[in-house]
């Protein structure tokens, strides 16, 4: 026999109840780890790391020390997918087309050069050293291109793991602190100009935090110089973005009992809320104000996405990777900055 239409209906409405309870609980576990990040961030050398570095990792210390609550994976799992796409689409609120454009070539080939030679340089360490493609190609990205935002724009496209996920920010979050570091050491001593400085920091460091932190370094016209080259390349995400969903993906395009239908292709289309954000940015007049307020919501959605991440990582998904993406992740960056005097001719050149 079945239950009573009354206490069916009280059934199905306790379920929906215990299910809003969850996400809300998921969402806001996500939230706290978001503002602690952003608490730490402003400590003296966590600042480097940033929030959203910061709040993987803190999502990977409680998902290893302390428990999810009960019935709060479903949000967290929101948190991860879609709030971190949400602040992927405001992000785009931090980027000027004009302004880039204004820059002249030596901006955007420096760009191209250090995209283009990091994707097939790392994409070919990883086919080496027989790690899994996914994990090779969100390491190349978040090298290439932007850090962990690039990371987990790419990840969908490619299919990833969330552990390789996870493992491929840690990676880039570490080398960027490092290399931000020696980079701040370094600048006394090296033959080059503010400006000069500034777009080897910005053509080379991982993420935005670490721009910042080793551009100011430099001075004014360094840090501009350095914000401007790496906003290049996280508008360059996007026609990466689309080379690599083809690559991906081509095998199944060419599937004949595969529909074709407009939501099947495999590209993460909030890549284009990210790009209509920025064309609102530059075409029309957004107030100082409200652009803080986006930008700021952007990084917090970011970092919940993160934590969120982080959540679902145990400590035995890096061991069971073992140390090959790192050296991959290593050996990437190290190639990198030997083309630092072919990125310094062109730039004189083009300039």
């Amino acid at each position: 026999m079945g239950l009573p239409k009354v206490r069916e209906e009280e059934f199905v409405h306790y379920q929906k109840e215990s299910k809003a309870l969850g996400y809300g609980k998921g969402v806001l576990l996500t939230f706290g780890l978001a503002m602690l990040a952003s608490l730490i961030a402003k400590l003296p050398f966590f600042s480097i790391l940033g929030i959203m570095i910061l709040a993987i990792l803190l999502g990977v210390l409680w998902g290893n020390t302390l428990s999810i609550p009960t019935g709060a994976g479903a949000g967290v799992k929101f948190s991860s997918k879609v709030l971190l796409r949400a602040g992927i689409i405001l992000l785009g609120f931090r980027l000027n087309l004009q302004e880039i454009m204004a820059a002249g070539m030596a901006v955007f080939v420096v760009d191209f050069i250090v995209i283009a030679f990091t994707m097939v340089f790392m994409i070919f360490l990883g086919k080496a050293f027989g790690i899994n493609k996914q994990l090779a190609s969100l390491l190349a990205a978040g090298t290439a291109i932007c850090g962990a935002a690039a990371i987990v724009a790419i990840a969908p496209i490619v299919k990833s793991k969330e552990e390789h996920t996870a493992i491929a920010v840690s990676c880039i979050a570490v080398l960027g602190t490092i290399g931000a570091i020696i980079y701040i050491m370094l600048f006394p001593l090296l033959p080059i100009s503010e400006q000069e400085y500034g777009m080897l920091v910005g053509a080379t460091l991982h993420e935005l935090a670490h721009v910042i932190a080793a551009g100011i370094s430099g001075g004014d016209l360094s840090a501009d110089s350095a914000v401007l080259v790496k906003l290049g390349r996280v508008l360059l995400l996007i026609p990466v973005a689309f080379v690599i969903s083809y690559l991906f993906n081509r095998k199944s395009h060419r599937d004949p009992a595969r529909k074709s239908r407009l939501k099947d292709f495999p590209f993460p289309w909030f890549i284009l809320g990210f790009l209509c954000m920025s064309l609102i940015n530059t075409f029309s007049t957004v107030p100082n104000q409200a652009l803080d307020i986006l930008l700021l919501l952007s990084t917090y959605l970011l970092a919940m996405g993160m934590a969120g991440l982080g959540l679902n990582i145990k400590w035995g998904d890096f061991v069971k990777v073992g140390l090959k993406p790192v050296g991959t992740a290593v050996l990437g960056f190290l190639g990198l900055l030997a083309l630092t005097p072919l990125l310094l001719f062109i730039y004189r050149l083009l300039s």
